[in-house]
């Protein structure tokens, strides 16, 4: 049976930062970093799987997870991508790093403004933007939608489900590519007890990012600063690859892009072999 990983934390910017340690620390680093609304374990078959050759760990974000929450409920790319880097310096820097999604995008702005702790990042469609489009951020009537928007999380509940079946339940209905097998494990940490039931780690006010975030305009700029190989990764069927960057490879110095058939957004979970196909044909190419 495969060892269970070590819950560790780490302290950035005064948030208190969990991640999980799969051990193996005489070996390089392998930092995996989750999506939004997600967790650190989602990456357990993955982690287990290169746990021989890395010292591999998985933060959870701020605002997710076990890891602090903002006082404000402020969460915005640059603050993320800090955190990723307090890890980094924690664990073993230069690191190889894979990211998901949100977290995809984090990484990628951490990688641009930190370059020297990255060995080499593989991103799963992460170089889309969550953001408004910048004509829209102009002036006192965004920050009026923004600041409306983030007070709006003040008066909103998180849903109780009365049992960890009902949660796992709606996880399937959000994802149906998910595997039954690993929706127990997916469940369990994502959720929390509460009077009546369970309800989702995550803080609502993660949705709320800040009003200075980055525009989407700038973040090729930060693409441009990344001097490490990167792997970008796609999912033929999945719903958010309209949303991705149209033409990645004219921002990056050495990019190599790659589509996962049969896969949705969750590489991951829906094509995992597939994905540790990719990330050791490119990992020992980044290392030697």
């Amino acid at each position: 049976m495969t060892a269970e990983p070590c819950q560790r934390f780490v302290d950035s910017q005064r948030i208190r930062i969990s991640y999980w340690d799969w051990g193996n620390e005489s070996a390089p680093p392998l930092v995996l970093v989750h999506g939004g609304r997600d967790h650190s374990r989602s990456w357990d078959r993955l982690a287990n799987a290169l746990r021989g050759d890395f010292h591999v760990v998985a933060p959870d974000l701020r605002g997710h997870g076990d890891s602090g929450w903002t006082p404000g409920g402020n969460y915005g790319l640059p603050d993320m991508a800090l955190d990723i880097v307090r890890v980094i310096e924690t664990v073993g820097s230069p690191a190889y790093v894979v990211g998901h999604s949100y977290g995809g995008s984090v990484c990628l702005v951490a990688a641009g403004t930190y370059p020297e702790h990255f060995a080499a990042l593989a991103v799963l469609e992460g170089t889309h933007s969550l953001n408004p489009p910048d004509e829209e951020r102009v002036g006192p009537a965004w920050v009026r939608r923004w600041g409306d928007r983030l007070r709006s999380f003040e008066t909103q509940q998180p849903y109780v489900y009365p049992d960890l079946e009902s949660a796992a339940r709606r996880m399937k209905e959000a994802n149906g590519r998910l595997p039954d097998e690993i929706l127990p494990g997916l469940v369990e940490y994502a959720s929390r007890p509460v009077d009546g039931g369970f309800i989702w780690k995550f803080d609502l006010w993660a949705n709320g990012r800040t009003s200075m975030e980055l525009r989407r305009s700038e973040l090729p700029a930060f693409w441009k600063a990344i001097q490490c190989p990167v792997l970008l990764l796609t999912g033929s069927e999945s719903a958010s690859r309209g949303r991705q960057h149209p033409d990645p490879k004219a921002h990056f110095r050495d990019v190599r892009t790659a589509e996962i058939a049969g896969a949705g957004h969750w590489i991951h979970h829906d094509q995992p072999e597939a994905v540790l196909q990719h990330l050791r044909d490119f990992l020992p190419k980044a290392s030697g």
